[in-house]
């Protein structure tokens, strides 16, 4: 591996918080008789919020986030390989499933699910007996919560395989923050209501699919997501990220996000344009009276975040194409010599 891809990888690494462990670590110990005690006890059923903790290898990671941007716009999705200890999860791979995605959903269909058992049973001919402890799908450039559909699929997973996790990558975001915009979430059983406002949080949502994320974000609570690595991981790590590093490296932020950064725009123009309405209203309802409505400034608080952030971004990757210019288009390894009027003698 190349300096420069060297160090491009220790910049992601540091970036996403990546935790270095000793190969001999129990974290990569698989003990069946431990796992299926815990399968027997099922202490998540006695509590909805008995899982706190993901803890994703560095492995996985890249395998889920290159998937993700290889979808582009579409949805795309997969499974996870792992163990539980205590009240966390341990994703130690992930696959891709050959599943039809759109730009809002994505399907799996029974191709997928045999695909699915075949993977896992064949991991554990080479000596891989983590079983399948959740999914991953993208939610590209809307952001990491679940939608409805998802709080379905989570909860009919969560009755018939539990542990099981859903996560959900943005590989939008990810190329416009410089790291993974990821989270993970486990939905609460049916009738549950949790003491909490929804989650704690905050994120850019759409216009288009606040109403959605609105009507479900109290049915689900999300995990503290952790990474992890060690030696045993370096050679396959080193085999992605030369593929990864090469398609970030060619890649141009500004182009490969315009048109998420032109929509992001747009739905902060409408956004300002109803909170200035709702200001506007509640103003005129309030004149003589005390009590005034504090929910459109709150709004406004969040849309001026949303455009700071979104502003942060588009600098950066401005800043960034400034550098490979320089780096790659404007470095002369002598001056060209001046062509001269009178023609050269040919020895």
């Amino acid at each position: 591996m190349s300096a420069s891809a060297k160090t491009a990888q220790k910049t992601w690494e540091l970036c996403n918080a990546m935790e270095s462990v000793q190969s001999v670590n129990e974290i990569y110990k698989y003990d069946q008789k431990q796992q299926q005690d815990i399968l027997a006890n099922k202490p998540w059923s006695k509590n909805p919020h008995y899982f706190k903790h993901i803890k994703i290898s560095a492995l996985a990671l890249l395998k889920m986030v290159m998937h993700a941007r290889s979808g582009g716009v579409l949805e795309i999705m997969g499974m996870m390989l792992g163990k539980v200890d205590g009240d966390t999860m341990i994703v130690m791979d992930a696959f891709a499933l050959p599943v039809e995605g759109t730009e809002t959903r994505v399907n799996a269909q029974a191709q997928a699910y045999e695909y699915m058992t075949a993977y896992v049973e064949s991991s554990k001919l080479v000596g891989r007996p983590e079983n399948v402890i959740g999914w991953y799908h993208s939610h590209p450039g809307y952001g990491c919560w679940l939608s409805g559909i998802d709080v379905s699929t989570q909860t009919l997973n969560q009755q018939f395989q539990e542990p099981f996790v859903a996560i959900v990558i943005d590989p939008t975001r990810t190329i416009s923050a410089g790291r993974v915009n990821l989270g993970a979430f486990r939905t609460y059983p049916k009738g549950y209501k949790p003491s909490g406002e929804g989650p704690s949080e905050y994120q850019t949502i759409p216009l288009n699919k606040i109403e959605d994320f609105g009507v479900h974000c109290k049915q689900y609570y999300s995990l503290e997501v952790s990474y992890f690595k060690s030696s045993l991981d370096s050679q396959l790590l080193s085999l992605l990220w030369n593929r990864y590093w090469v398609n970030t490296l060619s890649s141009n932020n500004l182009l490969t996000n315009a048109d998420y950064a032109t929509g992001q725009i747009i739905d902060l123009a409408e956004k300002l344009e109803q909170t200035e309405t709702q200001i506007s209203r509640s103003v005129g309802f309030s004149m003589g009276s005390e009590l005034i409505d504090k929910r459109p400034e709150e709004k406004l608080t969040k849309i001026t975040r949303d455009s700071s952030k979104m502003t942060t971004e588009l600098v950066h990757g401005l800043i960034t194409q400034v550098i490979k210019d320089q780096l790659f288009n404007k470095v002369r390894c002598c001056k060209p010599l001046e062509s001269s009027d009178e023609p050269s003698a040919v020895p």
